[in-house]
């Protein structure tokens, strides 16, 4: 019987050993799918851009409006976007001032005048910032890294 019980041991002992290299082994390779899958889909994602204005553009404040980005927030907190930017291509910038976007939420920044709501900024500008053709939002945390971009048409 003592000869039975200590191959019972060994065996157990080797699927103990065994179940560990397979636990270490599959570790490394989890957090690198969630790695995998962070950078994929940012936290703050520009989700939506409206470059060509509908209609006659006049510059009037009502086209102006009519073109705008669309940030959403992907996770389940609130997130203050103090000190972020968004910026075209040629550098035309605008800086969030004390806003918090909800969990979950999407807020819409247009180009022209406007009163800030939870929903809808406005980077009060009188000219179109976003190129019809072809142009690449920035959007950039408080320490200037780069948080999401989205281009569209053919650079010139």
């Amino acid at each position: 019987m003592s000869s039975a019980s200590s191959s019972v041991r060994r065996i157990a002992a080797t699927v103990l050993a065994a179940g560990a290299v397979v636990s270490a082994a599959a570790l490394p390779a989890s957090a690198a799918d969630g790695d995998r899958h962070h950078q994929q889909r940012p936290r703050v994602e520009i989700s939506r851009v409206q470059a060509d204005s509908p209609g006659r553009e006049d510059r009037s404040n009502r086209s102006l409006n009519a073109e705008w980005v669309e940030i959403t927030n992907t996770t389940r907190d609130a997130i203050n976007l103090r000190g972020w930017t968004l910026r075209d291509r040629d550098g035309n910038r605008y800086r969030f001032d004390n806003v918090r976007i909800a969990r979950h939420a999407t807020i819409r920044i247009h180009t022209g005048n406007g009163r800030d709501t939870r929903t809808d900024l406005y980077q009060d500008r009188r000219d179109y910032v976003w190129d019809n053709g072809s142009d690449t939002a920035t959007l950039r945390d408080d320490r200037g890294r780069t948080v999401d971009t989205e281009s569209w048409g053919r650079r010139r």
